[in-house]
């Protein structure tokens, strides 16, 4: 049975303990006796976090650790989709090299997880799922990952995506994924039907990228909505980016959240740029999940993004005006608490029997690591460190 007692550190900012992690689990704290052979390490006092997660992100895109890449001006997001495809030809090192470097250094800033959006196209065929997958193997001890077979150049648009997609399913990709139903492919009820029915047919989760505003994305909203109740798909759909919800008045975002809260639709916000965010916490009093991703980190689409969830957090509270410690402490709930939810796992909340993933950061509270967004000390996986001062300690695999 493989123990560590890790000394002088403060759960959520409170008090100093001792955790004794057993197999994986916190199993106590503040033991007065330690098992055998059980390894003790002093956290100096470190704040004591649950390991965030990154409930969105593209790293097959990215150009983490390699040479830089200039973005072309681009308008649209159909200017951003085809310049992409020009950019990747450009790009020298493999996309199993890039997605790697960028996992690599994920976990070193305490990311436990990632949904990772891969794009799906007959002008990739499945080389980013077999990628992104094949980047991700060594690192599976220290960090789980979802794959989502994402259409990015349009699912009906592009003839042949769909079924790569399904095949996709059987070769990496764990959920299907949709792209802006009006906005991309014109056709709101011919791509929700094929997702539906896709997702029917393997039993596969749905996560949408939705960046239309205004009536047609509210209607796109809904209609997910009521398709996710009538499949019996509650607690399986996930609306990303939602920009839409950021435009309505009190009222509609009141009878929005109510029907996502009913369908048990999540939603997930990045925070980035000049883009609308979701507003959480009338979502949330609703019933609403909300998460937190990264979206594109040094890609074609913006030279900016890190991979780091802390930072992520800093960034929502940023962008929501966060302000009161409880303000701030939400934000960075959404990246830990919510970002399991949405994946499925167990929240890792430092609770006795939950699993020992957490952080070791400089500062007093959760308040002040939002606000300072301090490098981990120490980033722990089911009790193993295996980050110091963002740097792998040790070969995840």
């Amino acid at each position: 049975m493989h123990s560590v007692l890790f000394t002088h550190v403060r759960p959520h900012g409170g008090p100093s303990q001792d955790l004794l992690v057993t197999r994986g689990r916190i199993a106590g704290t503040d033991p007065t006796t330690l098992p055998e052979g059980c390894q003790v390490i002093d956290g100096g006092g470190a704040l004591a976090l649950p390991s965030p997660v990154d409930a969105h992100i593209h790293p097959d895109k990215t150009g983490w650790g390699h040479s830089w890449l200039s973005r072309e001006p681009a308008d649209t997001l159909r200017e951003l989709i085809d310049g992409e495809v020009t950019a990747r030809q450009r790009m020298t090192a493999t996309t199993e090299e890039r997605a790697g470097a960028l996992i690599a250094h994920a976990v070193g800033r305490g990311t436990r997880a990632m949904r990772a959006h891969c794009d799906v196209a007959p002008v990739h065929g499945l080389s980013n799922v077999h990628a992104v997958r094949a980047a991700a193997a060594p690192f599976a001890p220290a960090m789980d990952l979802q794959v989502v077979a994402f259409p990015q150049l349009g699912l009906l648009t592009e003839p042949g995506t769909a079924d790569l997609i399904e095949q996709s399913l059987k070769e990496g990709a764990d959920i299907i994924g949709g792209l802006d139903p009006i906005g991309v492919d014109g056709d709101r009820d011919g791509q929700l039907d094929l997702l539906f029915a896709m997702a029917e047919r393997t039993g596969r989760p749905l996560d949408i990228h939705l960046h239309d505003r205004g009536l047609p994305g509210l209607d796109q909203v809904a209609e997910i909505a009521r398709r996710t109740v009538a499949s019996g798909m509650q607690g399986k759909v996930a609306i990303s980016h939602v920009f839409c919800l950021a435009d309505c008045d009190p009222g509609e975002l009141a009878r929005t959240g109510d029907l996502l809260a009913e369908a048990r639709v999540a939603l997930v916000t990045c925070a980035l740029g000049a883009e609308p965010v979701v507003p959480i916490p009338p979502l949330r009093e609703r019933g609403v999940l909300v998460a937190a991703g990264s979206d594109g980190v040094r890609d074609p689409w913006t030279p900016f993004g890190d991979g780091d969830m802390i930072t992520r957090a800093h960034l929502l509270a940023y962008r929501t005006d966060a302000r009161t410690d409880e303000e701030l402490a939400a934000c960075y709930a959404v990246v830990a608490d919510a970002g399991a939810d949405l994946l499925g796992l167990e929240r890792a909340d430092l609770s006795i029997g939950a699993p020992a993933d957490f952080v070791l950061l400089t500062g007093e509270s959760v308040a002040q690591a939002v606000v300072d967004r301090p490098v981990p000390d120490m980033v722990v996986r089911a009790g193993k460190v295996m980050a110091r001062a963002g740097h792998l300690t040790r070969n995840p695999g």
